[in-house]
């Protein structure tokens, strides 16, 4: 049975292991939900910054880390009488460990209506190919050095 590579296998058991403390975290605590899917040759990555400034957003790579970091900055009005303020300000960051396998170089990133998409390549030498099958010629076959006759060839 074939499996299919996954670099991002141990994030994912991670973040569910990591799910419970972050249920226990301050609600004040800024979160960047994110969706991810693989989609032929790449993963694709969606991550919620709503509200973050867009010159803040910042993505690297360093080894086999991924770092996302936005900043959200709080308003501040004079003369103004909050009555409810819940949404959180301050910077975001995620980190994601991949595996091997990704095309980090050739990541591409773009951001728009609070949504950062990230696209990030299968690298080459991780992507299935098919090997090529030769025939075998049919006829004599060299065993330990000598040619190897059938009987219809020595009674002939």
């Amino acid at each position: 049975m074939a499996t299919r590579f996954d670099p991002f296998t141990d994030t994912a058991r991670w973040m569910d292991q990591l799910l419970g403390s972050a249920r226990e975290a301050p609600a004040s605590a800024p979160t960047m939900p994110m969706d991810l899917y693989r989609a032929g040759d790449h993963y694709v990555l969606h991550v919620d910054l709503p509200g973050a400034d867009p010159g803040s957003v910042d993505v690297n790579v360093e080894d086999s880390t991924l770092t996302i970091r936005a900043q959200r900055t709080a308003r501040t009005e004079a003369d103004v009488q909050w009555l409810a303020r819940e949404r959180a300000s301050g910077t975001y960051v995620r980190q994601l460990t991949v595996g091997r396998g990704l095309a980090l170089d050739d990541v591409d990133a773009s951001y728009a209506d609070g949504v950062l998409t990230l696209t990030i390549p299968v690298a080459e030498e991780a992507r299935p190919r098919r090997i090529e099958i030769r025939h075998a010629a049919t006829g004599a076959t060299a065993i330990g050095g000598s040619e190897q006759v059938s009987e219809e060839e020595s009674a002939g």
